[in-house]
């Protein structure tokens, strides 16, 4: 008696072997580079957002020197630095670079993962004193506004926040430490 032993045809082999390798590409994709590219990708955001929370902390430095409080309105900041040649001329040893190498103005007020407005705020001080006479007359209630000794930064993604309205020893501090 003859032994027939039918093997299986070369085809299925090549598409098996196919199969393997596409199977082994898309393991490498989704457990090395694609974790690697969201990585690269979120240290980006988080750099690019700090650079531009950094140099609106220095426009709000510098329009707390000229106008003696900080504000709360990215136009106001921003003009500032526009009708003012002097600080334009003087923007690269002001201003820190972004992350593609440049200094842009309009780019400052968004974060770039969201591309949400960064959230600024100012403190309100209000004051009451009640006037009285010599003679313990109560006369009226005086009250001061206070608006502006500090200002609180904050990324709507996470990447960190500059200042903070209750502590005005922390009035330029960044929570990520730098100077």
């Amino acid at each position: 008696m003859s032994s027939t032993h039918k093997s299986e045809p070369a085809y299925i082999h090549i598409i098996l072997i196919l199969i393997i390798v596409g199977l082994t590409y898309l393991l490498i994709q989704v457990a090395i580079l694609e974790p690697q590219r969201i990585l690269e990708q979120e240290r980006y955001w988080k750099e690019e957002s700090r650079l531009r929370m950094t140099n609106i902390k220095q426009l709000e430095i510098l329009y707390k020197e000229k106008f003696g409080k900080y504000t709360d309105n990215f136009d106001s900041l921003f003009n500032l630095f526009r009708k003012n040649p002097e600080l334009q001329a003087k923007a690269d040893s002001l201003f820190k670079p972004l992350k593609h190498g440049q200094f842009v103005l309009d780019s400052l007020r968004w974060s770039p993962k969201s591309h949400t407005q960064y959230i600024l705020k100012i403190d309100t001080t209000v004051t009451a004193d009640s006037v009285f006479t010599k003679s313990g007359r109560f006369l009226r209630i005086d009250t001061s506004v206070v608006i502006g000794q500090t200002y609180y930064l904050e990324c709507p993604d996470g990447y960190g926040f500059i200042g903070d309205i209750n502590n005005p020893a922390k009035v330029n501090q960044t929570s990520w430490g730098e100077k």
